[in-house]
């Protein structure tokens, strides 16, 4: 069984990430660059966005520790920093500078992550297992 390190690393953190938003959400959004305490509907996205994180991260860290094919799971966490980007270029002009750098440049960076995991060549071995 070949495993797959760079979904082992990717997945790691995105679910970190995740159960970081759960824990302490509060916390977990000053490190993505929002000084100012966030309103009682945004602790809700926030939450929100923990449990997809996690979600996807662990279901990415799992396929890569079972040997499985991860592009797809690769892709859905492209989609998800796609969606997050989408969204924050709808208010970029109200985001303060760090937020802009840590989370649209986050984003940015997500999206190539899950795009070249994607497009990758799937592993023979986990096409195998399949």
């Amino acid at each position: 069984m070949a495993l797959d390190r760079a979904a082992l690393v990717a997945g790691s953190i995105r679910f970190a990430s995740g159960v970081s938003f759960l824990i302490d959400p509060l916390r977990a959004n000053r490190l993505w660059g929002d000084p100012d305490e966030p309103a009682a509907t945004t602790r809700l996205l926030l939450r929100s966005m923990g449990y997809r994180d996690a979600l996807i991260g662990g279901l990415l860290l799992s396929a890569a520790l079972r040997g499985r094919d991860t592009r797809g799971w690769f892709l859905a966490s492209g989609g998800a920093d796609a969606a997050d980007l989408l969204g924050g270029i709808g208010v970029h002009h109200e985001m303060k500078r760090s937020q802009r750098v840590i989370g649209l440049g986050g984003a940015v960076i997500g999206i190539g992550v899950g795009a070249w995991g994607a497009l990758r060549r799937p592993n023979p071995q986990s096409a195998r297992q399949q």
